[in-house]
C-alpha cells in the first residue's frame, strides 16, 4: 500500500497547495447588517460580492475556515449539463421546459467564464473541451441521441468519436467510443475561490470563519430575522443559506432537501511532460458515461493528472481510498500504473430527489444548492441571481426557480438509503450496456 503513496503524500486537496485557507477574516460582530450568508462557497462569495457592491452591509458565516467546503475540494470542471438528460427531459415536460432549464445552464456557464474574465481573477479558466468516454456500445448510442438533441434544438456543438479514434483523445482501451464537446472548460477551483473571497473582501464583506450558525428566527413583522452564531447573534434584512452538501441539521426545511454524499478525488505525482502529454493529448477534461462517473484531468499548474470516482462509497481511509481509485487509474489509463500519488482528499457533494439544482425563497431566506455535480458554474450563477433578487432588480428569473424542492417522507438529512442508491446506478448501467 505505501508504494502508492510518495513520501510527501497529502490527505488534502491538491487546490490547497496554490490557494491554501485562511484561518479567520471575521472582524467583531456587528448588531446587524442588511444581508447574512451562510456558506462561504462559490453561491455564497458571489451573492456577498454582488450585494456589498450594491451597498449592502453582509457577512458570511462558515463552521468552518472559509473554503474549507467543496469549492476548494471540487474537480474544476466548467459544463453545463446535468444528470438529468434533456432529451429525457423534454419528453417529460415539453420542449420549451428541457430548453429553458439548458439555456439556463448555458448561462451559468458563460457568465462564470465572463465575470473571472472581467474581475481578472486568474484561476487557469479555459475552454478546453471535454471528453465524454462511453462505457458500453448502449451508452455510446445514447450519448449520440443526446448530444444530437442537443445539437438540434439548442445549436450545441458535439463530434462523436468512435471505438477505433479514441486514443486520439486518451490513452485508453477502456471505453466504446465517445464523445467531443469542444467548448466546455475548466478552471482551478482554489484559485477561483481565492479571487471571489479577495473581492468580496476588499467590498467590505465581512468574513467569519470558524463560526457556525445554529438558529434563524423571524425577528417580528418587517423586522427581518435574528441570527445565531457560535459568536454571538446579530439580526439580518435578508438572509441566504448556500452550505449545498454541508447543510447542517440546525436548518430543517433545507437539510430535508439536500443529498449529501462524499466525493473522491486524488493527484498524481509530477509527471514526465510527454508521458502526461499522451494520457490527454488535447488536455480536454473526461468524464465516462455511467451514472456514478469517473473523471480525469489534467492538473492546470503542473504537470499531474487529476482523477476521481467511486462516489459515496463509505470509505474514510486515506490509504484505502487511495488504492480504490488508483485501480480506477490503472484500469482506465495502464500508462500509469506505476505512477504514485500525492494527494488524496474528500468533499461533501449534494444531489436532490429530483436530480436537479434549486434556487428559491423559503418563508423569507434565499437559497441556492443542490447542484448534482454542477456546482461550479451553477453555484456562481446561483449566487449573482439569489443578489439580483434581494436587490429588486429587473433580471430574468431563473429556470430553476419554478419548480418545487421535493424531499421524502421521514427524511431528515441522513442518507441511509446511499448505498442502496448506488448500488441501483450499476445496475442501471449495467443492463444499458447489455441491451447494446
Amino acid at each position: 500500500m505505501k508504494n502508492l503513496l510518495t513520501t510527501d503524500f497529502r490527505n488534502a486537496p491538491y487546490w490547497w497547495d496554490a490557494a491554501p485557507l485562511a484561518e479567520s477574516t471575521g472582524d467583531a460582530l456587528a448588531p446587524s447588517y442588511d444581508a447574512v450568508i451562510v456558506g462561504s462557497g462559490y453561491t455564497g462569495l458571489r451573492a456577498a460580492l454582488t450585494l456589498a457592491r450594491a451597498g449592502r452591509s453582509v457577512a458570511v458565516f462558515d463552521k468552518e475556515r472559509p473554503g474549507y467546503g467543496a469549492s476548494r475540494r471540487n474537480a474544476g470542471f466548467l459544463g453545463r449539463t446535468l444528470k438529468k438528460s434533456y432529451v429525457d427531459l423534454k419528453a417529460a415536460k415539453g420542449a420549451a421546459y428541457a430548453s429553458a432549464i439548458y439555456r439556463d445552464l448555458s448561462m451559468a456557464y458563460e457568465s462564470t467564464l465572463a465575470f473571472i474574465a472581467e474581475e481578472s481573477i486568474d484561476c487557469h479558466a479555459v475552454r478546453c473541451g471535454r471528453l465524454v468516454a462511453a462505457t458500453s456500445a448502449a451508452h455510446y448510442a445514447g450519448l449520440d441521441r443526446e448530444l444530437a438533441g442537443m445539437k438540434a434544438d439548442l445549436g450545441l456543438p458535439y463530434a462523436m468519436l468512435p471505438r477505433a479514434r479514441m486514443r486520439e483523445e486518451m490513452a485508453t482501451d477502456l471505453y466504446q467510443g465517445g464523445a467531443v464537446i469542444p467548448d466546455l472548460g475548466s478552471l482551478h477551483p482554489g484559485l477561483y475561490h481565492r479571487g471571489l473571497m479577495e473581492r468580496a473582501l476588499s467590498a467590505g464583506v465581512a468574513i467569519f470563519g470558524n463560526c457556525e450558525v445554529t438558529a434563524i428566527a423571524q425577528a417580528g413583522q418587517g423586522e427581518g430575522f435574528r441570527v445565531t452564531t457560535t459568536a454571538g447573534e446579530t439580526r439580518a434584512r435578508d438572509v441566504v443559506v448556500a452550505t449545498n452538501g454541508y447543510t447542517p441539521k440546525n436548518l430543517p426545511w433545507h437539510a430535508r432537501r439536500v443529498i449529501p454524499f462524499t466525493g473522491y478525488m486524488a493527484a498524481t505525482e509530477k509527471l514526465p511532460p510527454e508521458l502526461l502529454e499522451k494520457q490527454l493529448p488535447h488536455r480536454r477534461t473526461v468524464i465516462d458515461s455511467n451514472l456514478d462517473i469517473d473523471f480525469f484531468r489534467p492538473a492546470p499548474d503542473s504537470p499531474r493528472l487529476l482523477f476521481g470516482g467511486a462516489t459515496a462509497n463509505g470509505l474514510t481511509d486515506p490509504a484505502a481510498i487511495a488504492a480504490l481509485l488508483h485501480g480506477r487509474l490503472r484500469q482506465a489509463l495502464p500508462d500509469l500504473a506505476d505512477v504514485k500519488l500525492s494527494h488524496v482528499w474528500t468533499g461533501q457533494c449534494a444531489g436532490t430527489f429530483d436530480m436537479m439544482p434549486h434556487i428559491g425563497c423559503h418563508d423569507g431566506i434565499w437559497y441556492g444548492m443542490g447542484y448534482n455535480f454542477a456546482g461550479v458554474p451553477m453555484g456562481s450563477y446561483f449566487g449573482l441571481k439569489i443578489a439580483q433578487k434581494i436587490l429588486g432588480l429587473q433580471a430574468p428569473a431563473s429556470a430553476f426557480e419554478a419548480a418545487a424542492f421535493p424531499t421524502l417522507p421521514f427524511y431528515r438529512g441522513s442518507p441511509w438509503f446511499l448505498p442502496i442508491a448506488m448500488r441501483y446506478f450499476a445496475w442501471k448501467d449495467a443492463r444499458l450496456a447489455r441491451s447494446a
